[in-house]
């Protein structure tokens, strides 16, 4: 019954993560095509897409915050090899712990910090300057992915789902498919 709930625990958080990459994905392909647009209608017609500026930053603040909880549920993020290479068995457990708890820690403050901040702009209907375009809605996805991300680093640190062993992860930029590193 535990190995099953564990199980809809990881599926749940995967898909939840794979959906926010998904719209950080959509997100970075619009950003793209109003870039794009902007150029040619600045060569072409002379005049540029007055709203690019504005939606752009929103739309790349919104894929950065959106791609945190993929990136925390496969445990890619950047870290010290150098450091992470050298801990081997207990010690690598402790490393582990200790980034969770710094990861737990920093999510919880950013996520208090982010909810007031929301709440700002929700209750004045705060908008963008040039397109006046409503900032909450694009401000809501900060807690939501954040909130996200903590549930995950939680999950990793109590055992609902498990830990990636990093020793597993890592990949060698010097390394060759024969094994020869001569």
């Amino acid at each position: 019954m535990a190995k099953s709930i564990k199980n809809s625990l990881t599926q749940g958080l995967d898909k939840l993560a794979l959906a926010c990459a998904a719209t950080a994905a959509i997100g970075m392909i619009a950003i793209v095509g109003i870039i794009v647009t902007s150029v040619m209608m600045r060569k072409f017609a002379n005049t540029p897409l007055h709203i690019t500026e504005e939606v752009v930053g929103l739309l790349l603040s919104v894929s950065l915050f959106l791609g945190l909880p993929m990136v925390t549920m496969r445990a890619k993020h950047v870290r010290v090899a150098l450091v992470a290479d050298l801990m081997k068995d207990k010690w690598h457990v402790v490393v582990q712990i200790a980034a969770l708890l710094v990861g737990i820690g920093f999510f919880t403050w950013l996520i208090l910090e982010s909810i007031p901040w929301w709440e700002f702009a929700f209750e004045r209907s705060l908008k963008t300057e040039t397109t006046r375009i409503l900032l909450y809605p694009w401000m809501a996805l900060m807690p939501l992915s954040l909130i996200i991300t903590w549930t995950i680093l939680v999950a990793r640190l109590t055992g609902a789902i498990d830990r990636v062993d990093d020793d597993a992860e890592i990949e060698t930029v010097n390394s060759k498919p024969d094994g020869d590193h001569g």
